[in-house]
């Protein structure tokens, strides 16, 4: 079974630091078939490369994202994953857009630290902002917030859901189709038989992530032959895959066995 496109969650931790220039540069150095990172609304209302809201968890500096200038954030250092400064600082959306081909698809994720308001508010920034290229490029709006993707897909934005618990399949789908939303990104732990079997029913599609072992990956593709795949590590994961494919089955192995001799009558 052909393995889905990989994509570098937060532009490829395990290349640098979180959704940083080093692991973007990493990423596009490596082949990935696309980006996936995460951004918050500053003060000013630019859009910066952050996983979480509350600056201090993933920076050297305190305070909200929304509360502070971009400028402010852009001079802070990116914490590693021992929280450790590194010499990386935040990027822009702007910056990333600039640096990565047009036709590389990216999943904009919106972080808005359990407040609609934010989201939405972050959802319409990104359309405002964007809607005015002419071809778009390839972005996607992604959100735990579903106000957020309802404001992406109302500007005509492709949109996406993310989810981390279990939903009645029915309602999500039905959800999904009423608000414009083109899809769902399901945790690769939620993906089983019948939810992905109505998502695919109602026309939408079907993401999972973060997923980093190429048997796990062997079981999601098979499990949901999913549009795109997130992971950390996406070209190394995709030659294990490749190589996990190739290697023959055990059940092969022991066909391709030779019998034991028989032993002779005198024996």
């Amino acid at each position: 079974m052909a393995t889905p496109p990989l994509y570098a969650h937060r532009l490829g931790r395990a290349y640098g630091p979180d959704s940083s220039a080093k692991a973007l540069d990493r990423s596009l150095a490596a082949g990935v078939d696309g980006l996936e990172t995460d951004v918050c609304l500053t003060s000013d209302g630019e859009l910066v490369l952050l996983h979480d809201p509350l600056l201090k968890l993933g920076t050297t500096i305190d305070g909200w994202a929304h509360q502070r200038s971009a400028a402010e954030i852009r001079r802070a250092r990116i914490r590693n994953r021992d929280g450790e400064p590194t010499d990386e600082r935040p990027l822009t959306l702007d910056e990333l857009l600039a640096a990565t081909p047009r036709d590389l698809p990216i999943q904009v994720e919106v972080k808005a630290h359990a407040d609609p308001d934010l989201a939405r508010c972050t959802a319409q920034a990104f359309c405002e902002r964007y809607r005015r290229d002419p071809e778009r490029r390839r972005l996607e709006l992604i959100s735990f917030h579903s106000a957020a993707c309802a404001t992406a897909a109302a500007y005509g934005y492709p949109a996406r859901l993310v989810i981390h618990a279990e939903y009645v399949p029915e309602a999500l789908a039905a959800w999904a189709v009423s608000h414009g939303v083109a899809g769902v990104s399901v945790e690769h732990f939620l993906l089983v038989p019948k939810l992905v079997s109505v998502l695919r029913l109602a026309g939408l599609s079907v993401n999972t992530g973060t997923v980093n072992d190429a048997e796990l990956l062997a079981r999601v593709t098979e499990l949901a032959l999913p549009d795109a795949v997130c992971s950390d590590r996406p070209a190394e994961l995709r030659a294990e895959a490749l190589r996990l494919e190739e290697a023959p089955s055990t059940s092969a192995l022991l066909d391709a066995e030779p019998a034991p001799a028989a032993l002779s009558a005198s024996a």
